[in-house]
């Protein structure tokens, strides 16, 4: 069975009660809750993981290869600043899909700019908590695509 780390960033932990009209009122729990079940349905499996630490972030994803055929991650903060994070993902490589509950674009000018997603496969951002859904499907397809190849 096919496995997508899941990966949350600084702060993350505080869904469902920081600044609600930004990233909404669902918890991280519960995205977690939706993830899971879409997983079985698709038929793989997700580990999640928070930390609002940048080397445990990076620990987690070293530990993904040879453990996880895909990442769906949100950086937080981190997405604007963490060269260490980006060069972790470029190491591993395995596909993976940059998140963002909020439009970036609409916020302020620094998070504009995500020094992790050129290692990505793609980035996903404003569409609230549906947004890890589409993310996780969509590693799923490219999952699928290098295996049918």
């Amino acid at each position: 069975m096919k496995t997508v780390l899941v990966l949350n960033g600084p702060n993350l932990n505080t869904l469902g009660w920081r600044e609600k009209n930004v990233y909404g009122t669902m918890s991280l729990a519960e995205i977690e809750r939706n993830l899971t079940a879409l997983a079985e349905r698709l038929g793989v499996e997700v580990r999640c993981f928070q930390s609002n630490h940048e080397g445990a972030l990076i620990d987690e994803i070293h530990r993904a290869r040879g453990t996880a055929d895909g990442i769906v991650m949100n950086p937080g903060a981190f997405t604007h600043y963490s060269y260490a994070i980006r060069d972790a993902i470029a190491a591993v490589e395995l596909p993976a899909i940059e998140v963002h509950l909020s439009n970036v674009y609409k916020r302020e000018p620094f998070r504009h700019v995500s020094v992790t997603a050129p290692v990505m496969l793609g980035v996903i951002a404003g569409l609230g908590p549906i947004g890890y859904e589409l993310a996780l499907k969509a590693i799923v397809a490219q999952l699928d695509n290098v295996k049918g190849e």
